[in-house]
């Protein structure tokens, strides 16, 4: 028998023992299992190994899709390696039913052990992407407003020239439909789309609509929860929209609940399927203070406040969820249809301009909305948006100010990581290789501090912060000035009258 099957036999007795000892498979099944995997790698002969250097779990898991690659079972690309990878670790994941079931069961108990049993699944079989995420630079960084969370995001992979290649050469597949339909539940994968064979998704009512909750694969935080639609339609803001926000946060009071805006620049990556984004990290914007206090003459039971924030919030907070769903519905309505020339906002043209970017979350047992008042508007000065991030931001952050950047966490290209580093041998006046779009940024932040080799790293952290900062205070559509206020004020008063 070749050594390199030999090797292989190793990784996955390797591969068997760890799952046993995490109790992701009994002692009983180890056989069955074993068989399952042979099947996927191709091979017909086992010698159970001598020794088994121990490892972690997914290290066997890299050995052996090395070695299919090596015996061309699989060709040599990451589409290919993502997928006999994804089904390896189908192998040990329990069926959809089982999952569902043992949620339901712990869910009964305490919301957060249900929570906490899913996630350590999702991590366990590498359907979080653990490994790709560590790269991420993450870091909190100081600003008038509290500090904000900064990641360069290196976790997503690039499109490799091969699996460009396979695309071309490859039937387009109408199956799943999107990224975020229920079909992905189990799907192997193609070229054109990303595997899914060690998916699962937990389903929950909704307002007496099925929905299905799953992770992130790239998690921008901690215990990144996808919430989506069993059924493919566009994104919509309404009633209903802030009325399954709140029962998520009744479901897992420990978790917050925020949808995308539903209107292009102003809205996320995917309009096409309706879904919200949750989880346990708390975000700069629920830390931040009160700008100032308003009362709604309709909703007496209801308190509200303008947020000081950079992305003009109305915070509303009330003991019961019915309540607070068409007090959100209210705001969101007049809203919709408010314009104020003075500040820029008009709400309607050939098509609608404004809407919300909501956010739902517990405060003990109180319930709290934030709504995050949103304007699409282009001009001839701000084609890409008049409250997008303008143009010489763009160095930094050029795409759409979405959910999770309204809350004050900027997820920056990976592109940056190099490009900054560069800009660091520019401002200690090193050899350096600088971008031209940089260049004013740094000449300003070589006139305005004295960077030296200690404090260049946390200098150019700070300047990076204050870049994303700017976008926010862009996407606002009430500035946080005196004029920009008295405009917020314009129309917290119009809400406060009812008219």
């Amino acid at each position: 028998m070749e050594a390199a099957v030999i090797d292989v036999f190793e990784s996955v007795a390797g591969f068997l023992k760890e799952s046993t000892v995490l109790g992701d498979i009994n002692e009983t099944d180890v056989i069955y299992t074993r068989n399952r995997l042979l099947d996927l790698l191709g091979l017909t002969d086992y010698a159970e190994p001598k020794h088994i250097k121990k490892q972690n779990r997914l290290h066997y898991v890299d050995e052996m899709v090395k070695d299919a690659v090596k015996r061309s079972i699989i060709n040599d690309t990451p589409a290919e390696r993502d997928m006999l990878g994804s089904r390896i670790m189908d192998v040990i994941t329990p069926a959809p039913s089982l999952i569902n079931a043992a949620f339901s069961e712990l869910l009964s108990d305490c919301p957060k052990k249900a929570t906490d049993y899913f996630y350590r699944l999702s991590q366990n079989n590498d359907y979080i992407k653990t490994r790709a995420i560590r790269k991420n630079i993450v870091y909190r960084s100081p600003t008038p407003f509290g500090e904000l969370d900064i990641t360069i995001n290196l976790s997503k992979p690039e499109k490799d020239p091969k699996d460009i290649a396979a695309v071309k050469n490859s039937p387009e597949n109408r199956y799943p439909t999107c990224l975020l339909c229920m079909e992905n539940e189990g799907y192997a994968g193609t070229p054109h789309h990303p595997a899914r064979s060690n998916h699962r998704i937990i389903r929950l009512d909704l307002a007496g609509e099925q929905w299905g909750f799953q992770y992130s694969p790239y998690a921008y935080y901690s215990e990144h929860a996808i919430f989506l639609s069993s059924v493919h339609k566009p994104m919509k803001i309404s009633c209903d929209s802030f009325r399954r926000l709140l029962a998520i946060t009744e479901i897992f009071p420990h978790y917050f609940a925020g949808s995308n805006a539903d209107l292009p620049i102003v809205g996320g990556s995917i309009l096409s399927h309706d879904h919200y984004q949750g989880g346990a990290h708390e975000f700069p914007m629920a830390k931040a203070g009160s700008l100032y206090p308003f009362h709604m003459r309709h909703f007496p039971d209801v308190q509200a406040e303008a947020v000081k924030w950079p992305v003009s919030v109305i915070r509303l907070r009330a003991k019961d969820p019915d309540l607070l769903t068409d007090a959100a519905a209210y705001v969101f309505e007049k809203w919709r249809g408010y314009s104020d020339e003075t500040a820029s906002i008009i709400a309607k043209t050939n098509e609608p301009h404004n809407t919300v970017t909501p956010i739902a979350r517990r405060r003990g047992t109180d319930f709290e909305i934030d709504l995050a008042l949103r304007n699409n508007r282009t001009s001839e000065d701000y084609p890409d948006g008049i409250f997008h991030p303008h143009q010489d931001v763009h160095h930094i952050k050029k795409e759409n100010i979405g959910l999770i950047e309204v809350m004050g966490l900027a997820v920056l290209p990976p592109r940056l990581k190099d490009e900054l580093a560069e800009v660091k041998k520019y401002l200690l006046n090193e050899p350096h290789d600088i971008k031209d779009i940089h260049l004013p940024w740094a000449e300003n932040i070589k006139a305005d501090e004295d960077v030296t080799p200690e404090n260049a790293a946390a200098v150019l952290q700070k300047e990076t912060a204050n870049v994303f900062l700017r976008a926010l205070t862009d996407a606002g559509v009430f500035k946080m000035t005196s004029e920009g206020i008295q405009a917020f004020q314009r129309f917290t008063t119009l809400l406060e009258n009812g008219s």
